[in-house]
């Protein structure tokens, strides 16, 4: 079993987050995974909050993220701040909520994306990807806070559609779904129309 983190986000593989941990389930949870170099699960909530309530039912949704803390911190007793990095994408097969309120869950791992060449009927994706990339380069903008890290796999279908997917404002149903896509061309094409629905596609 592993323990899981719901979160009002989507972690995909290769994807960086950074979060604030102050609840003493995740702040357990955290220290045991930096001292035994494990993995914990982000998954999105399907209902409920971040931060425990009296009263409150969480629920998960089906499909998240395995992440590696790369980074961490902890400026004041109570407080991490960490970085972690997607690794690979799950199904749950059984999540319990233990007593103190941490997430544990049977998963099953889903099978890394095959590396793919972006379709030249999607290159525009990858192209627009690209272009970001360098604007913001050209503006200054130091590696460690770029929204995606190198190195940049712009030819990859899997890479490219998973970026899109971190930086399009998209409801969490959505980015569910292409989280679970397990074709990764299919998840570009995906993309692709939402880009072009929001107008930034050329």
């Amino acid at each position: 079993m592993i323990p899981l983190f719901p979160l009002n986000t989507i972690l995909f593989p290769d994807g960086r987050l950074a979060l604030q941990v102050f609840e003493v389930r995740y702040l357990d949870m955290i220290r045991k995974c930096i001292a035994n170099a494990e993995e914990f699960g982000v998954v999105p909530l399907a209902h409920g909050d971040e931060v425990r309530k009296p009263g409150q039912h969480e629920a998960l949704a089906g499909v998240g993220t395995l992440a590696s803390v790369v980074d961490w911190t902890a400026p004041l007793p109570g407080l991490m701040r960490i970085t972690c990095v997607g690794t690979q994408r799950f199904r749950i097969v059984e999540a319990t909520q233990l007593p103190h309120g941490l997430w544990m869950a049977d998963i099953v791992r889903l099978p890394h994306d095959l590396e793919i060449p972006v379709p030249m009927d999607q290159q525009d994706v990858a192209n627009a990807l690209g272009s970001l990339i360098r604007t913001l380069q050209q503006r200054g903008v130091t590696g460690a806070q770029m929204p995606m890290q190198p190195p940049y796999r712009l030819d990859d279908s899997g890479w490219v559609a998973n970026r899109w997917c971190e930086l399009l404002q998209l409801d969490m149903m959505q980015k569910e779904l292409l989280l679970a896509q397990e074709n990764p061309v299919l998840r570009l094409e995906l993309v692709q129309d939402a880009l072009t629905e929001n107008g930034l596609l050329n």
